[in-house]
């Protein structure tokens, strides 16, 4: 099987904060997971495909608003209908709010923020490749 990934890189906003100090809400890093686990299910079925469940996510650092995040997928094995995948998520730029409004720092050393392994389904009457 050829190695098929995703890479999604955003900027969390002040409307993705979900608690106080600008705290990203995890379920924010899930959902970009999301998008890069149906990019990868397209490149391979030819479908969008469904989430069926995450076997484990671990939450592994602070996300606050201003930081860039970058959401990767791959997967990793292929069942008659299943897609395992695993993600990572790593922090690129951290905002510095604390210096100043618009301050924040490009990270030499990605932060890993999430790590997750889920199972993903595509139909067979829906699958195009």
């Amino acid at each position: 099987m050829e190695k098929i990934t995703s890479l999604i890189r955003v900027r969390m906003s002040e409307s993705d904060a979900h608690y106080g100090g600008n705290l990203v809400d995890g379920a924010r890093i899930l959902s970009l997971f999301g998008d890069a686990a149906t990019e990868v299910s397209i490149i391979f079925d030819g479908d969008e495909g469904l989430f069926l469940r995450y076997n484990e996510v671990q939450f592994l650092a602070p996300v606050y608003a201003g930081d860039y995040i970058e959401a990767y997928a791959e997967l990793c094995e292929v069942g008659n209908t299943s897609r395992r995948m695993k993600f990572v998520a790593k922090k690129i730029v951290a905002s510095r709010l604390d210096i100043g409004p618009s301050a924040a720092d490009y990270l030499d050393e990605p932060i890993t923020v999430c790590k997750a392994e889920a199972i993903g389904v595509v139909l067979k009457e829906r699958k195009r490749k």
